[in-house]
């Protein structure tokens, strides 16, 4: 085991987003769709340089129209947080952040996809997942599992020649699921279904087939570029989100989807037999990193490592360190060491996240971005 120097930090770096002043914003018009032409405010400035910046009204960033859906459909809430912020992150690949503008959903709203995630039956034509003749019949239900959860719409728009932003491009995530869970009565026995990712992949795609060809009769998509992206999602106690696995993209105007693109990224639990199994080079340096903070902190107990992978390669690493503390010198003092063993022990070429906390309440964060040197330190 090797020794860690100790490291005093000169100060530590109020980790915060570089919100602007309200003054500090550019005004168009919106939206050229918009009868009441309505001012839309701009942000100068994004988090980051590869963000979208967000559309604002005087009243805040306009919310979506299926607002809340989500919460209700999608129940680890872990599994809410990577189908938001990886729809947006697979949509750079064709609405890029330079030129386009993000807006929640203004096209799909909560009644629509409600009556889309109902079984079909005679009575909701518009469901997309299976009918049941006899849902007291365990058979009946287990052979037809509510594969989709949740329909999820963002929308990316740009300047006209007018200087007026309008939408140009709408990108959908489907949620699906990779265990089924249903009842035959209610209070009864709650029963699980395993889908293997195939399955799951056959019916996303059919599911997208049937939902392209209704949004292209909704006022405004029939010539609009389209994504869309299935999201596997975790069960519903995972402490690890589930991940994206396949997408398309659908020119304006088109009524038919060409072809689909396999998404290689998968998150992964540290510890755990998938971690040891499949990337075994990072469960020894996790386990090294435990046995270090064990040394210095005796009461430690364990810690939750969420690994994101791209083709099998680590790209970010985030670390939720439970501990208990009896002063602020315990925490500043911990977090010194915790700073220490990011910078020796873990390569640059991946992001890593070490949150600290006490009873679920955040102590401090350390975060060091892929090529950066030196880690961002903020004790709360």
């Amino acid at each position: 085991m090797r020794k860690i120097h100790a490291i005093w930090l000169v100060s530590l770096l109020l980790l915060s987003a570089c919100i602007p002043a309200y003054d500090n914003h550019e005004e168009i018009v919106q939206d050229a769709n918009d009868t009441d032409q309505q001012t839309a405010i701009v942000p100068r400035y994004n988090i980051a340089e590869d963000d979208y910046k967000m559309i604002l009204t005087e009243d805040g960033p306009k919310v979506g129209k299926a607002r809340g859906v989500i919460t209700r459909q999608v129940f680890n809430r872990l599994d809410i947080g990577e189908l938001e912020t990886g729809l947006l992150r697979h949509s750079k690949e064709y609405f890029d952040p330079d030129d386009y503008y993000f807006q929640a959903g203004q096209f799909l709203n909560s009644d629509l996809v409600y009556s889309w995630l109902e079984r079909k039956s005679k009575d909701t034509e518009e469901g997309l997942n299976p009918e049941v003749k006899d849902e007291s019949s365990e058979d009946e239900l287990r052979d037809n599992p509510k594969f989709l959860s949740h329909v999820l719409e963002q929308n990316f728009l740009r300047k006209n020649k007018e200087g007026a932003v309008e939408v140009a491009g709408v990108s959908l995530g489907l949620a699906l699921k990779s265990t089924y869970q249903f009842q035959t009565e209610i209070g009864g026995p709650t029963y699980y279904e395993d889908i293997s990712e195939e399955e799951m992949l056959q019916k996303g795609k059919q599911y997208a087939d049937q939902i392209l060809q209704r949004v292209r009769q909704i006022d405004g998509m029939q010539d609009m570029p389209i994504m869309i992206a299935l999201y596997r999602e975790e069960d519903s106690g995972s402490m690890v989100p589930g991940n994206f696995v396949s997408q398309t993209y659908v020119k304006g105007g088109s009524m038919s989807i060409k072809e689909w693109k396999d998404i290689p990224e998968k998150h992964v639990l540290f510890p755990s037999s998938e971690a040891r199994n499949d990337h075994f080079e990072d469960y020894k340096l996790m386990e090294e990193f435990r046995n270090e903070i064990t040394s210095y902190f005796p009461d430690f107990t364990g810690f939750i490592g969420d690994g994101f992978y791209v083709e099998d390669q680590l790209r970010s690493i985030k670390i939720d360190i439970p501990i208990q503390f009896n002063s602020e010198t315990e925490v500043i003092g911990f977090t010194q060491y915790v700073y220490g063993l990011v910078v020796e022990m873990f390569d640059n070429y991946y992001n890593v996240e070490v949150n600290i906390m006490s009873d679920k309440t955040p102590e401090s964060v350390i975060i060091r971005k892929a090529g950066d040197e030196e880690p961002t330190v903020h004790v709360y």
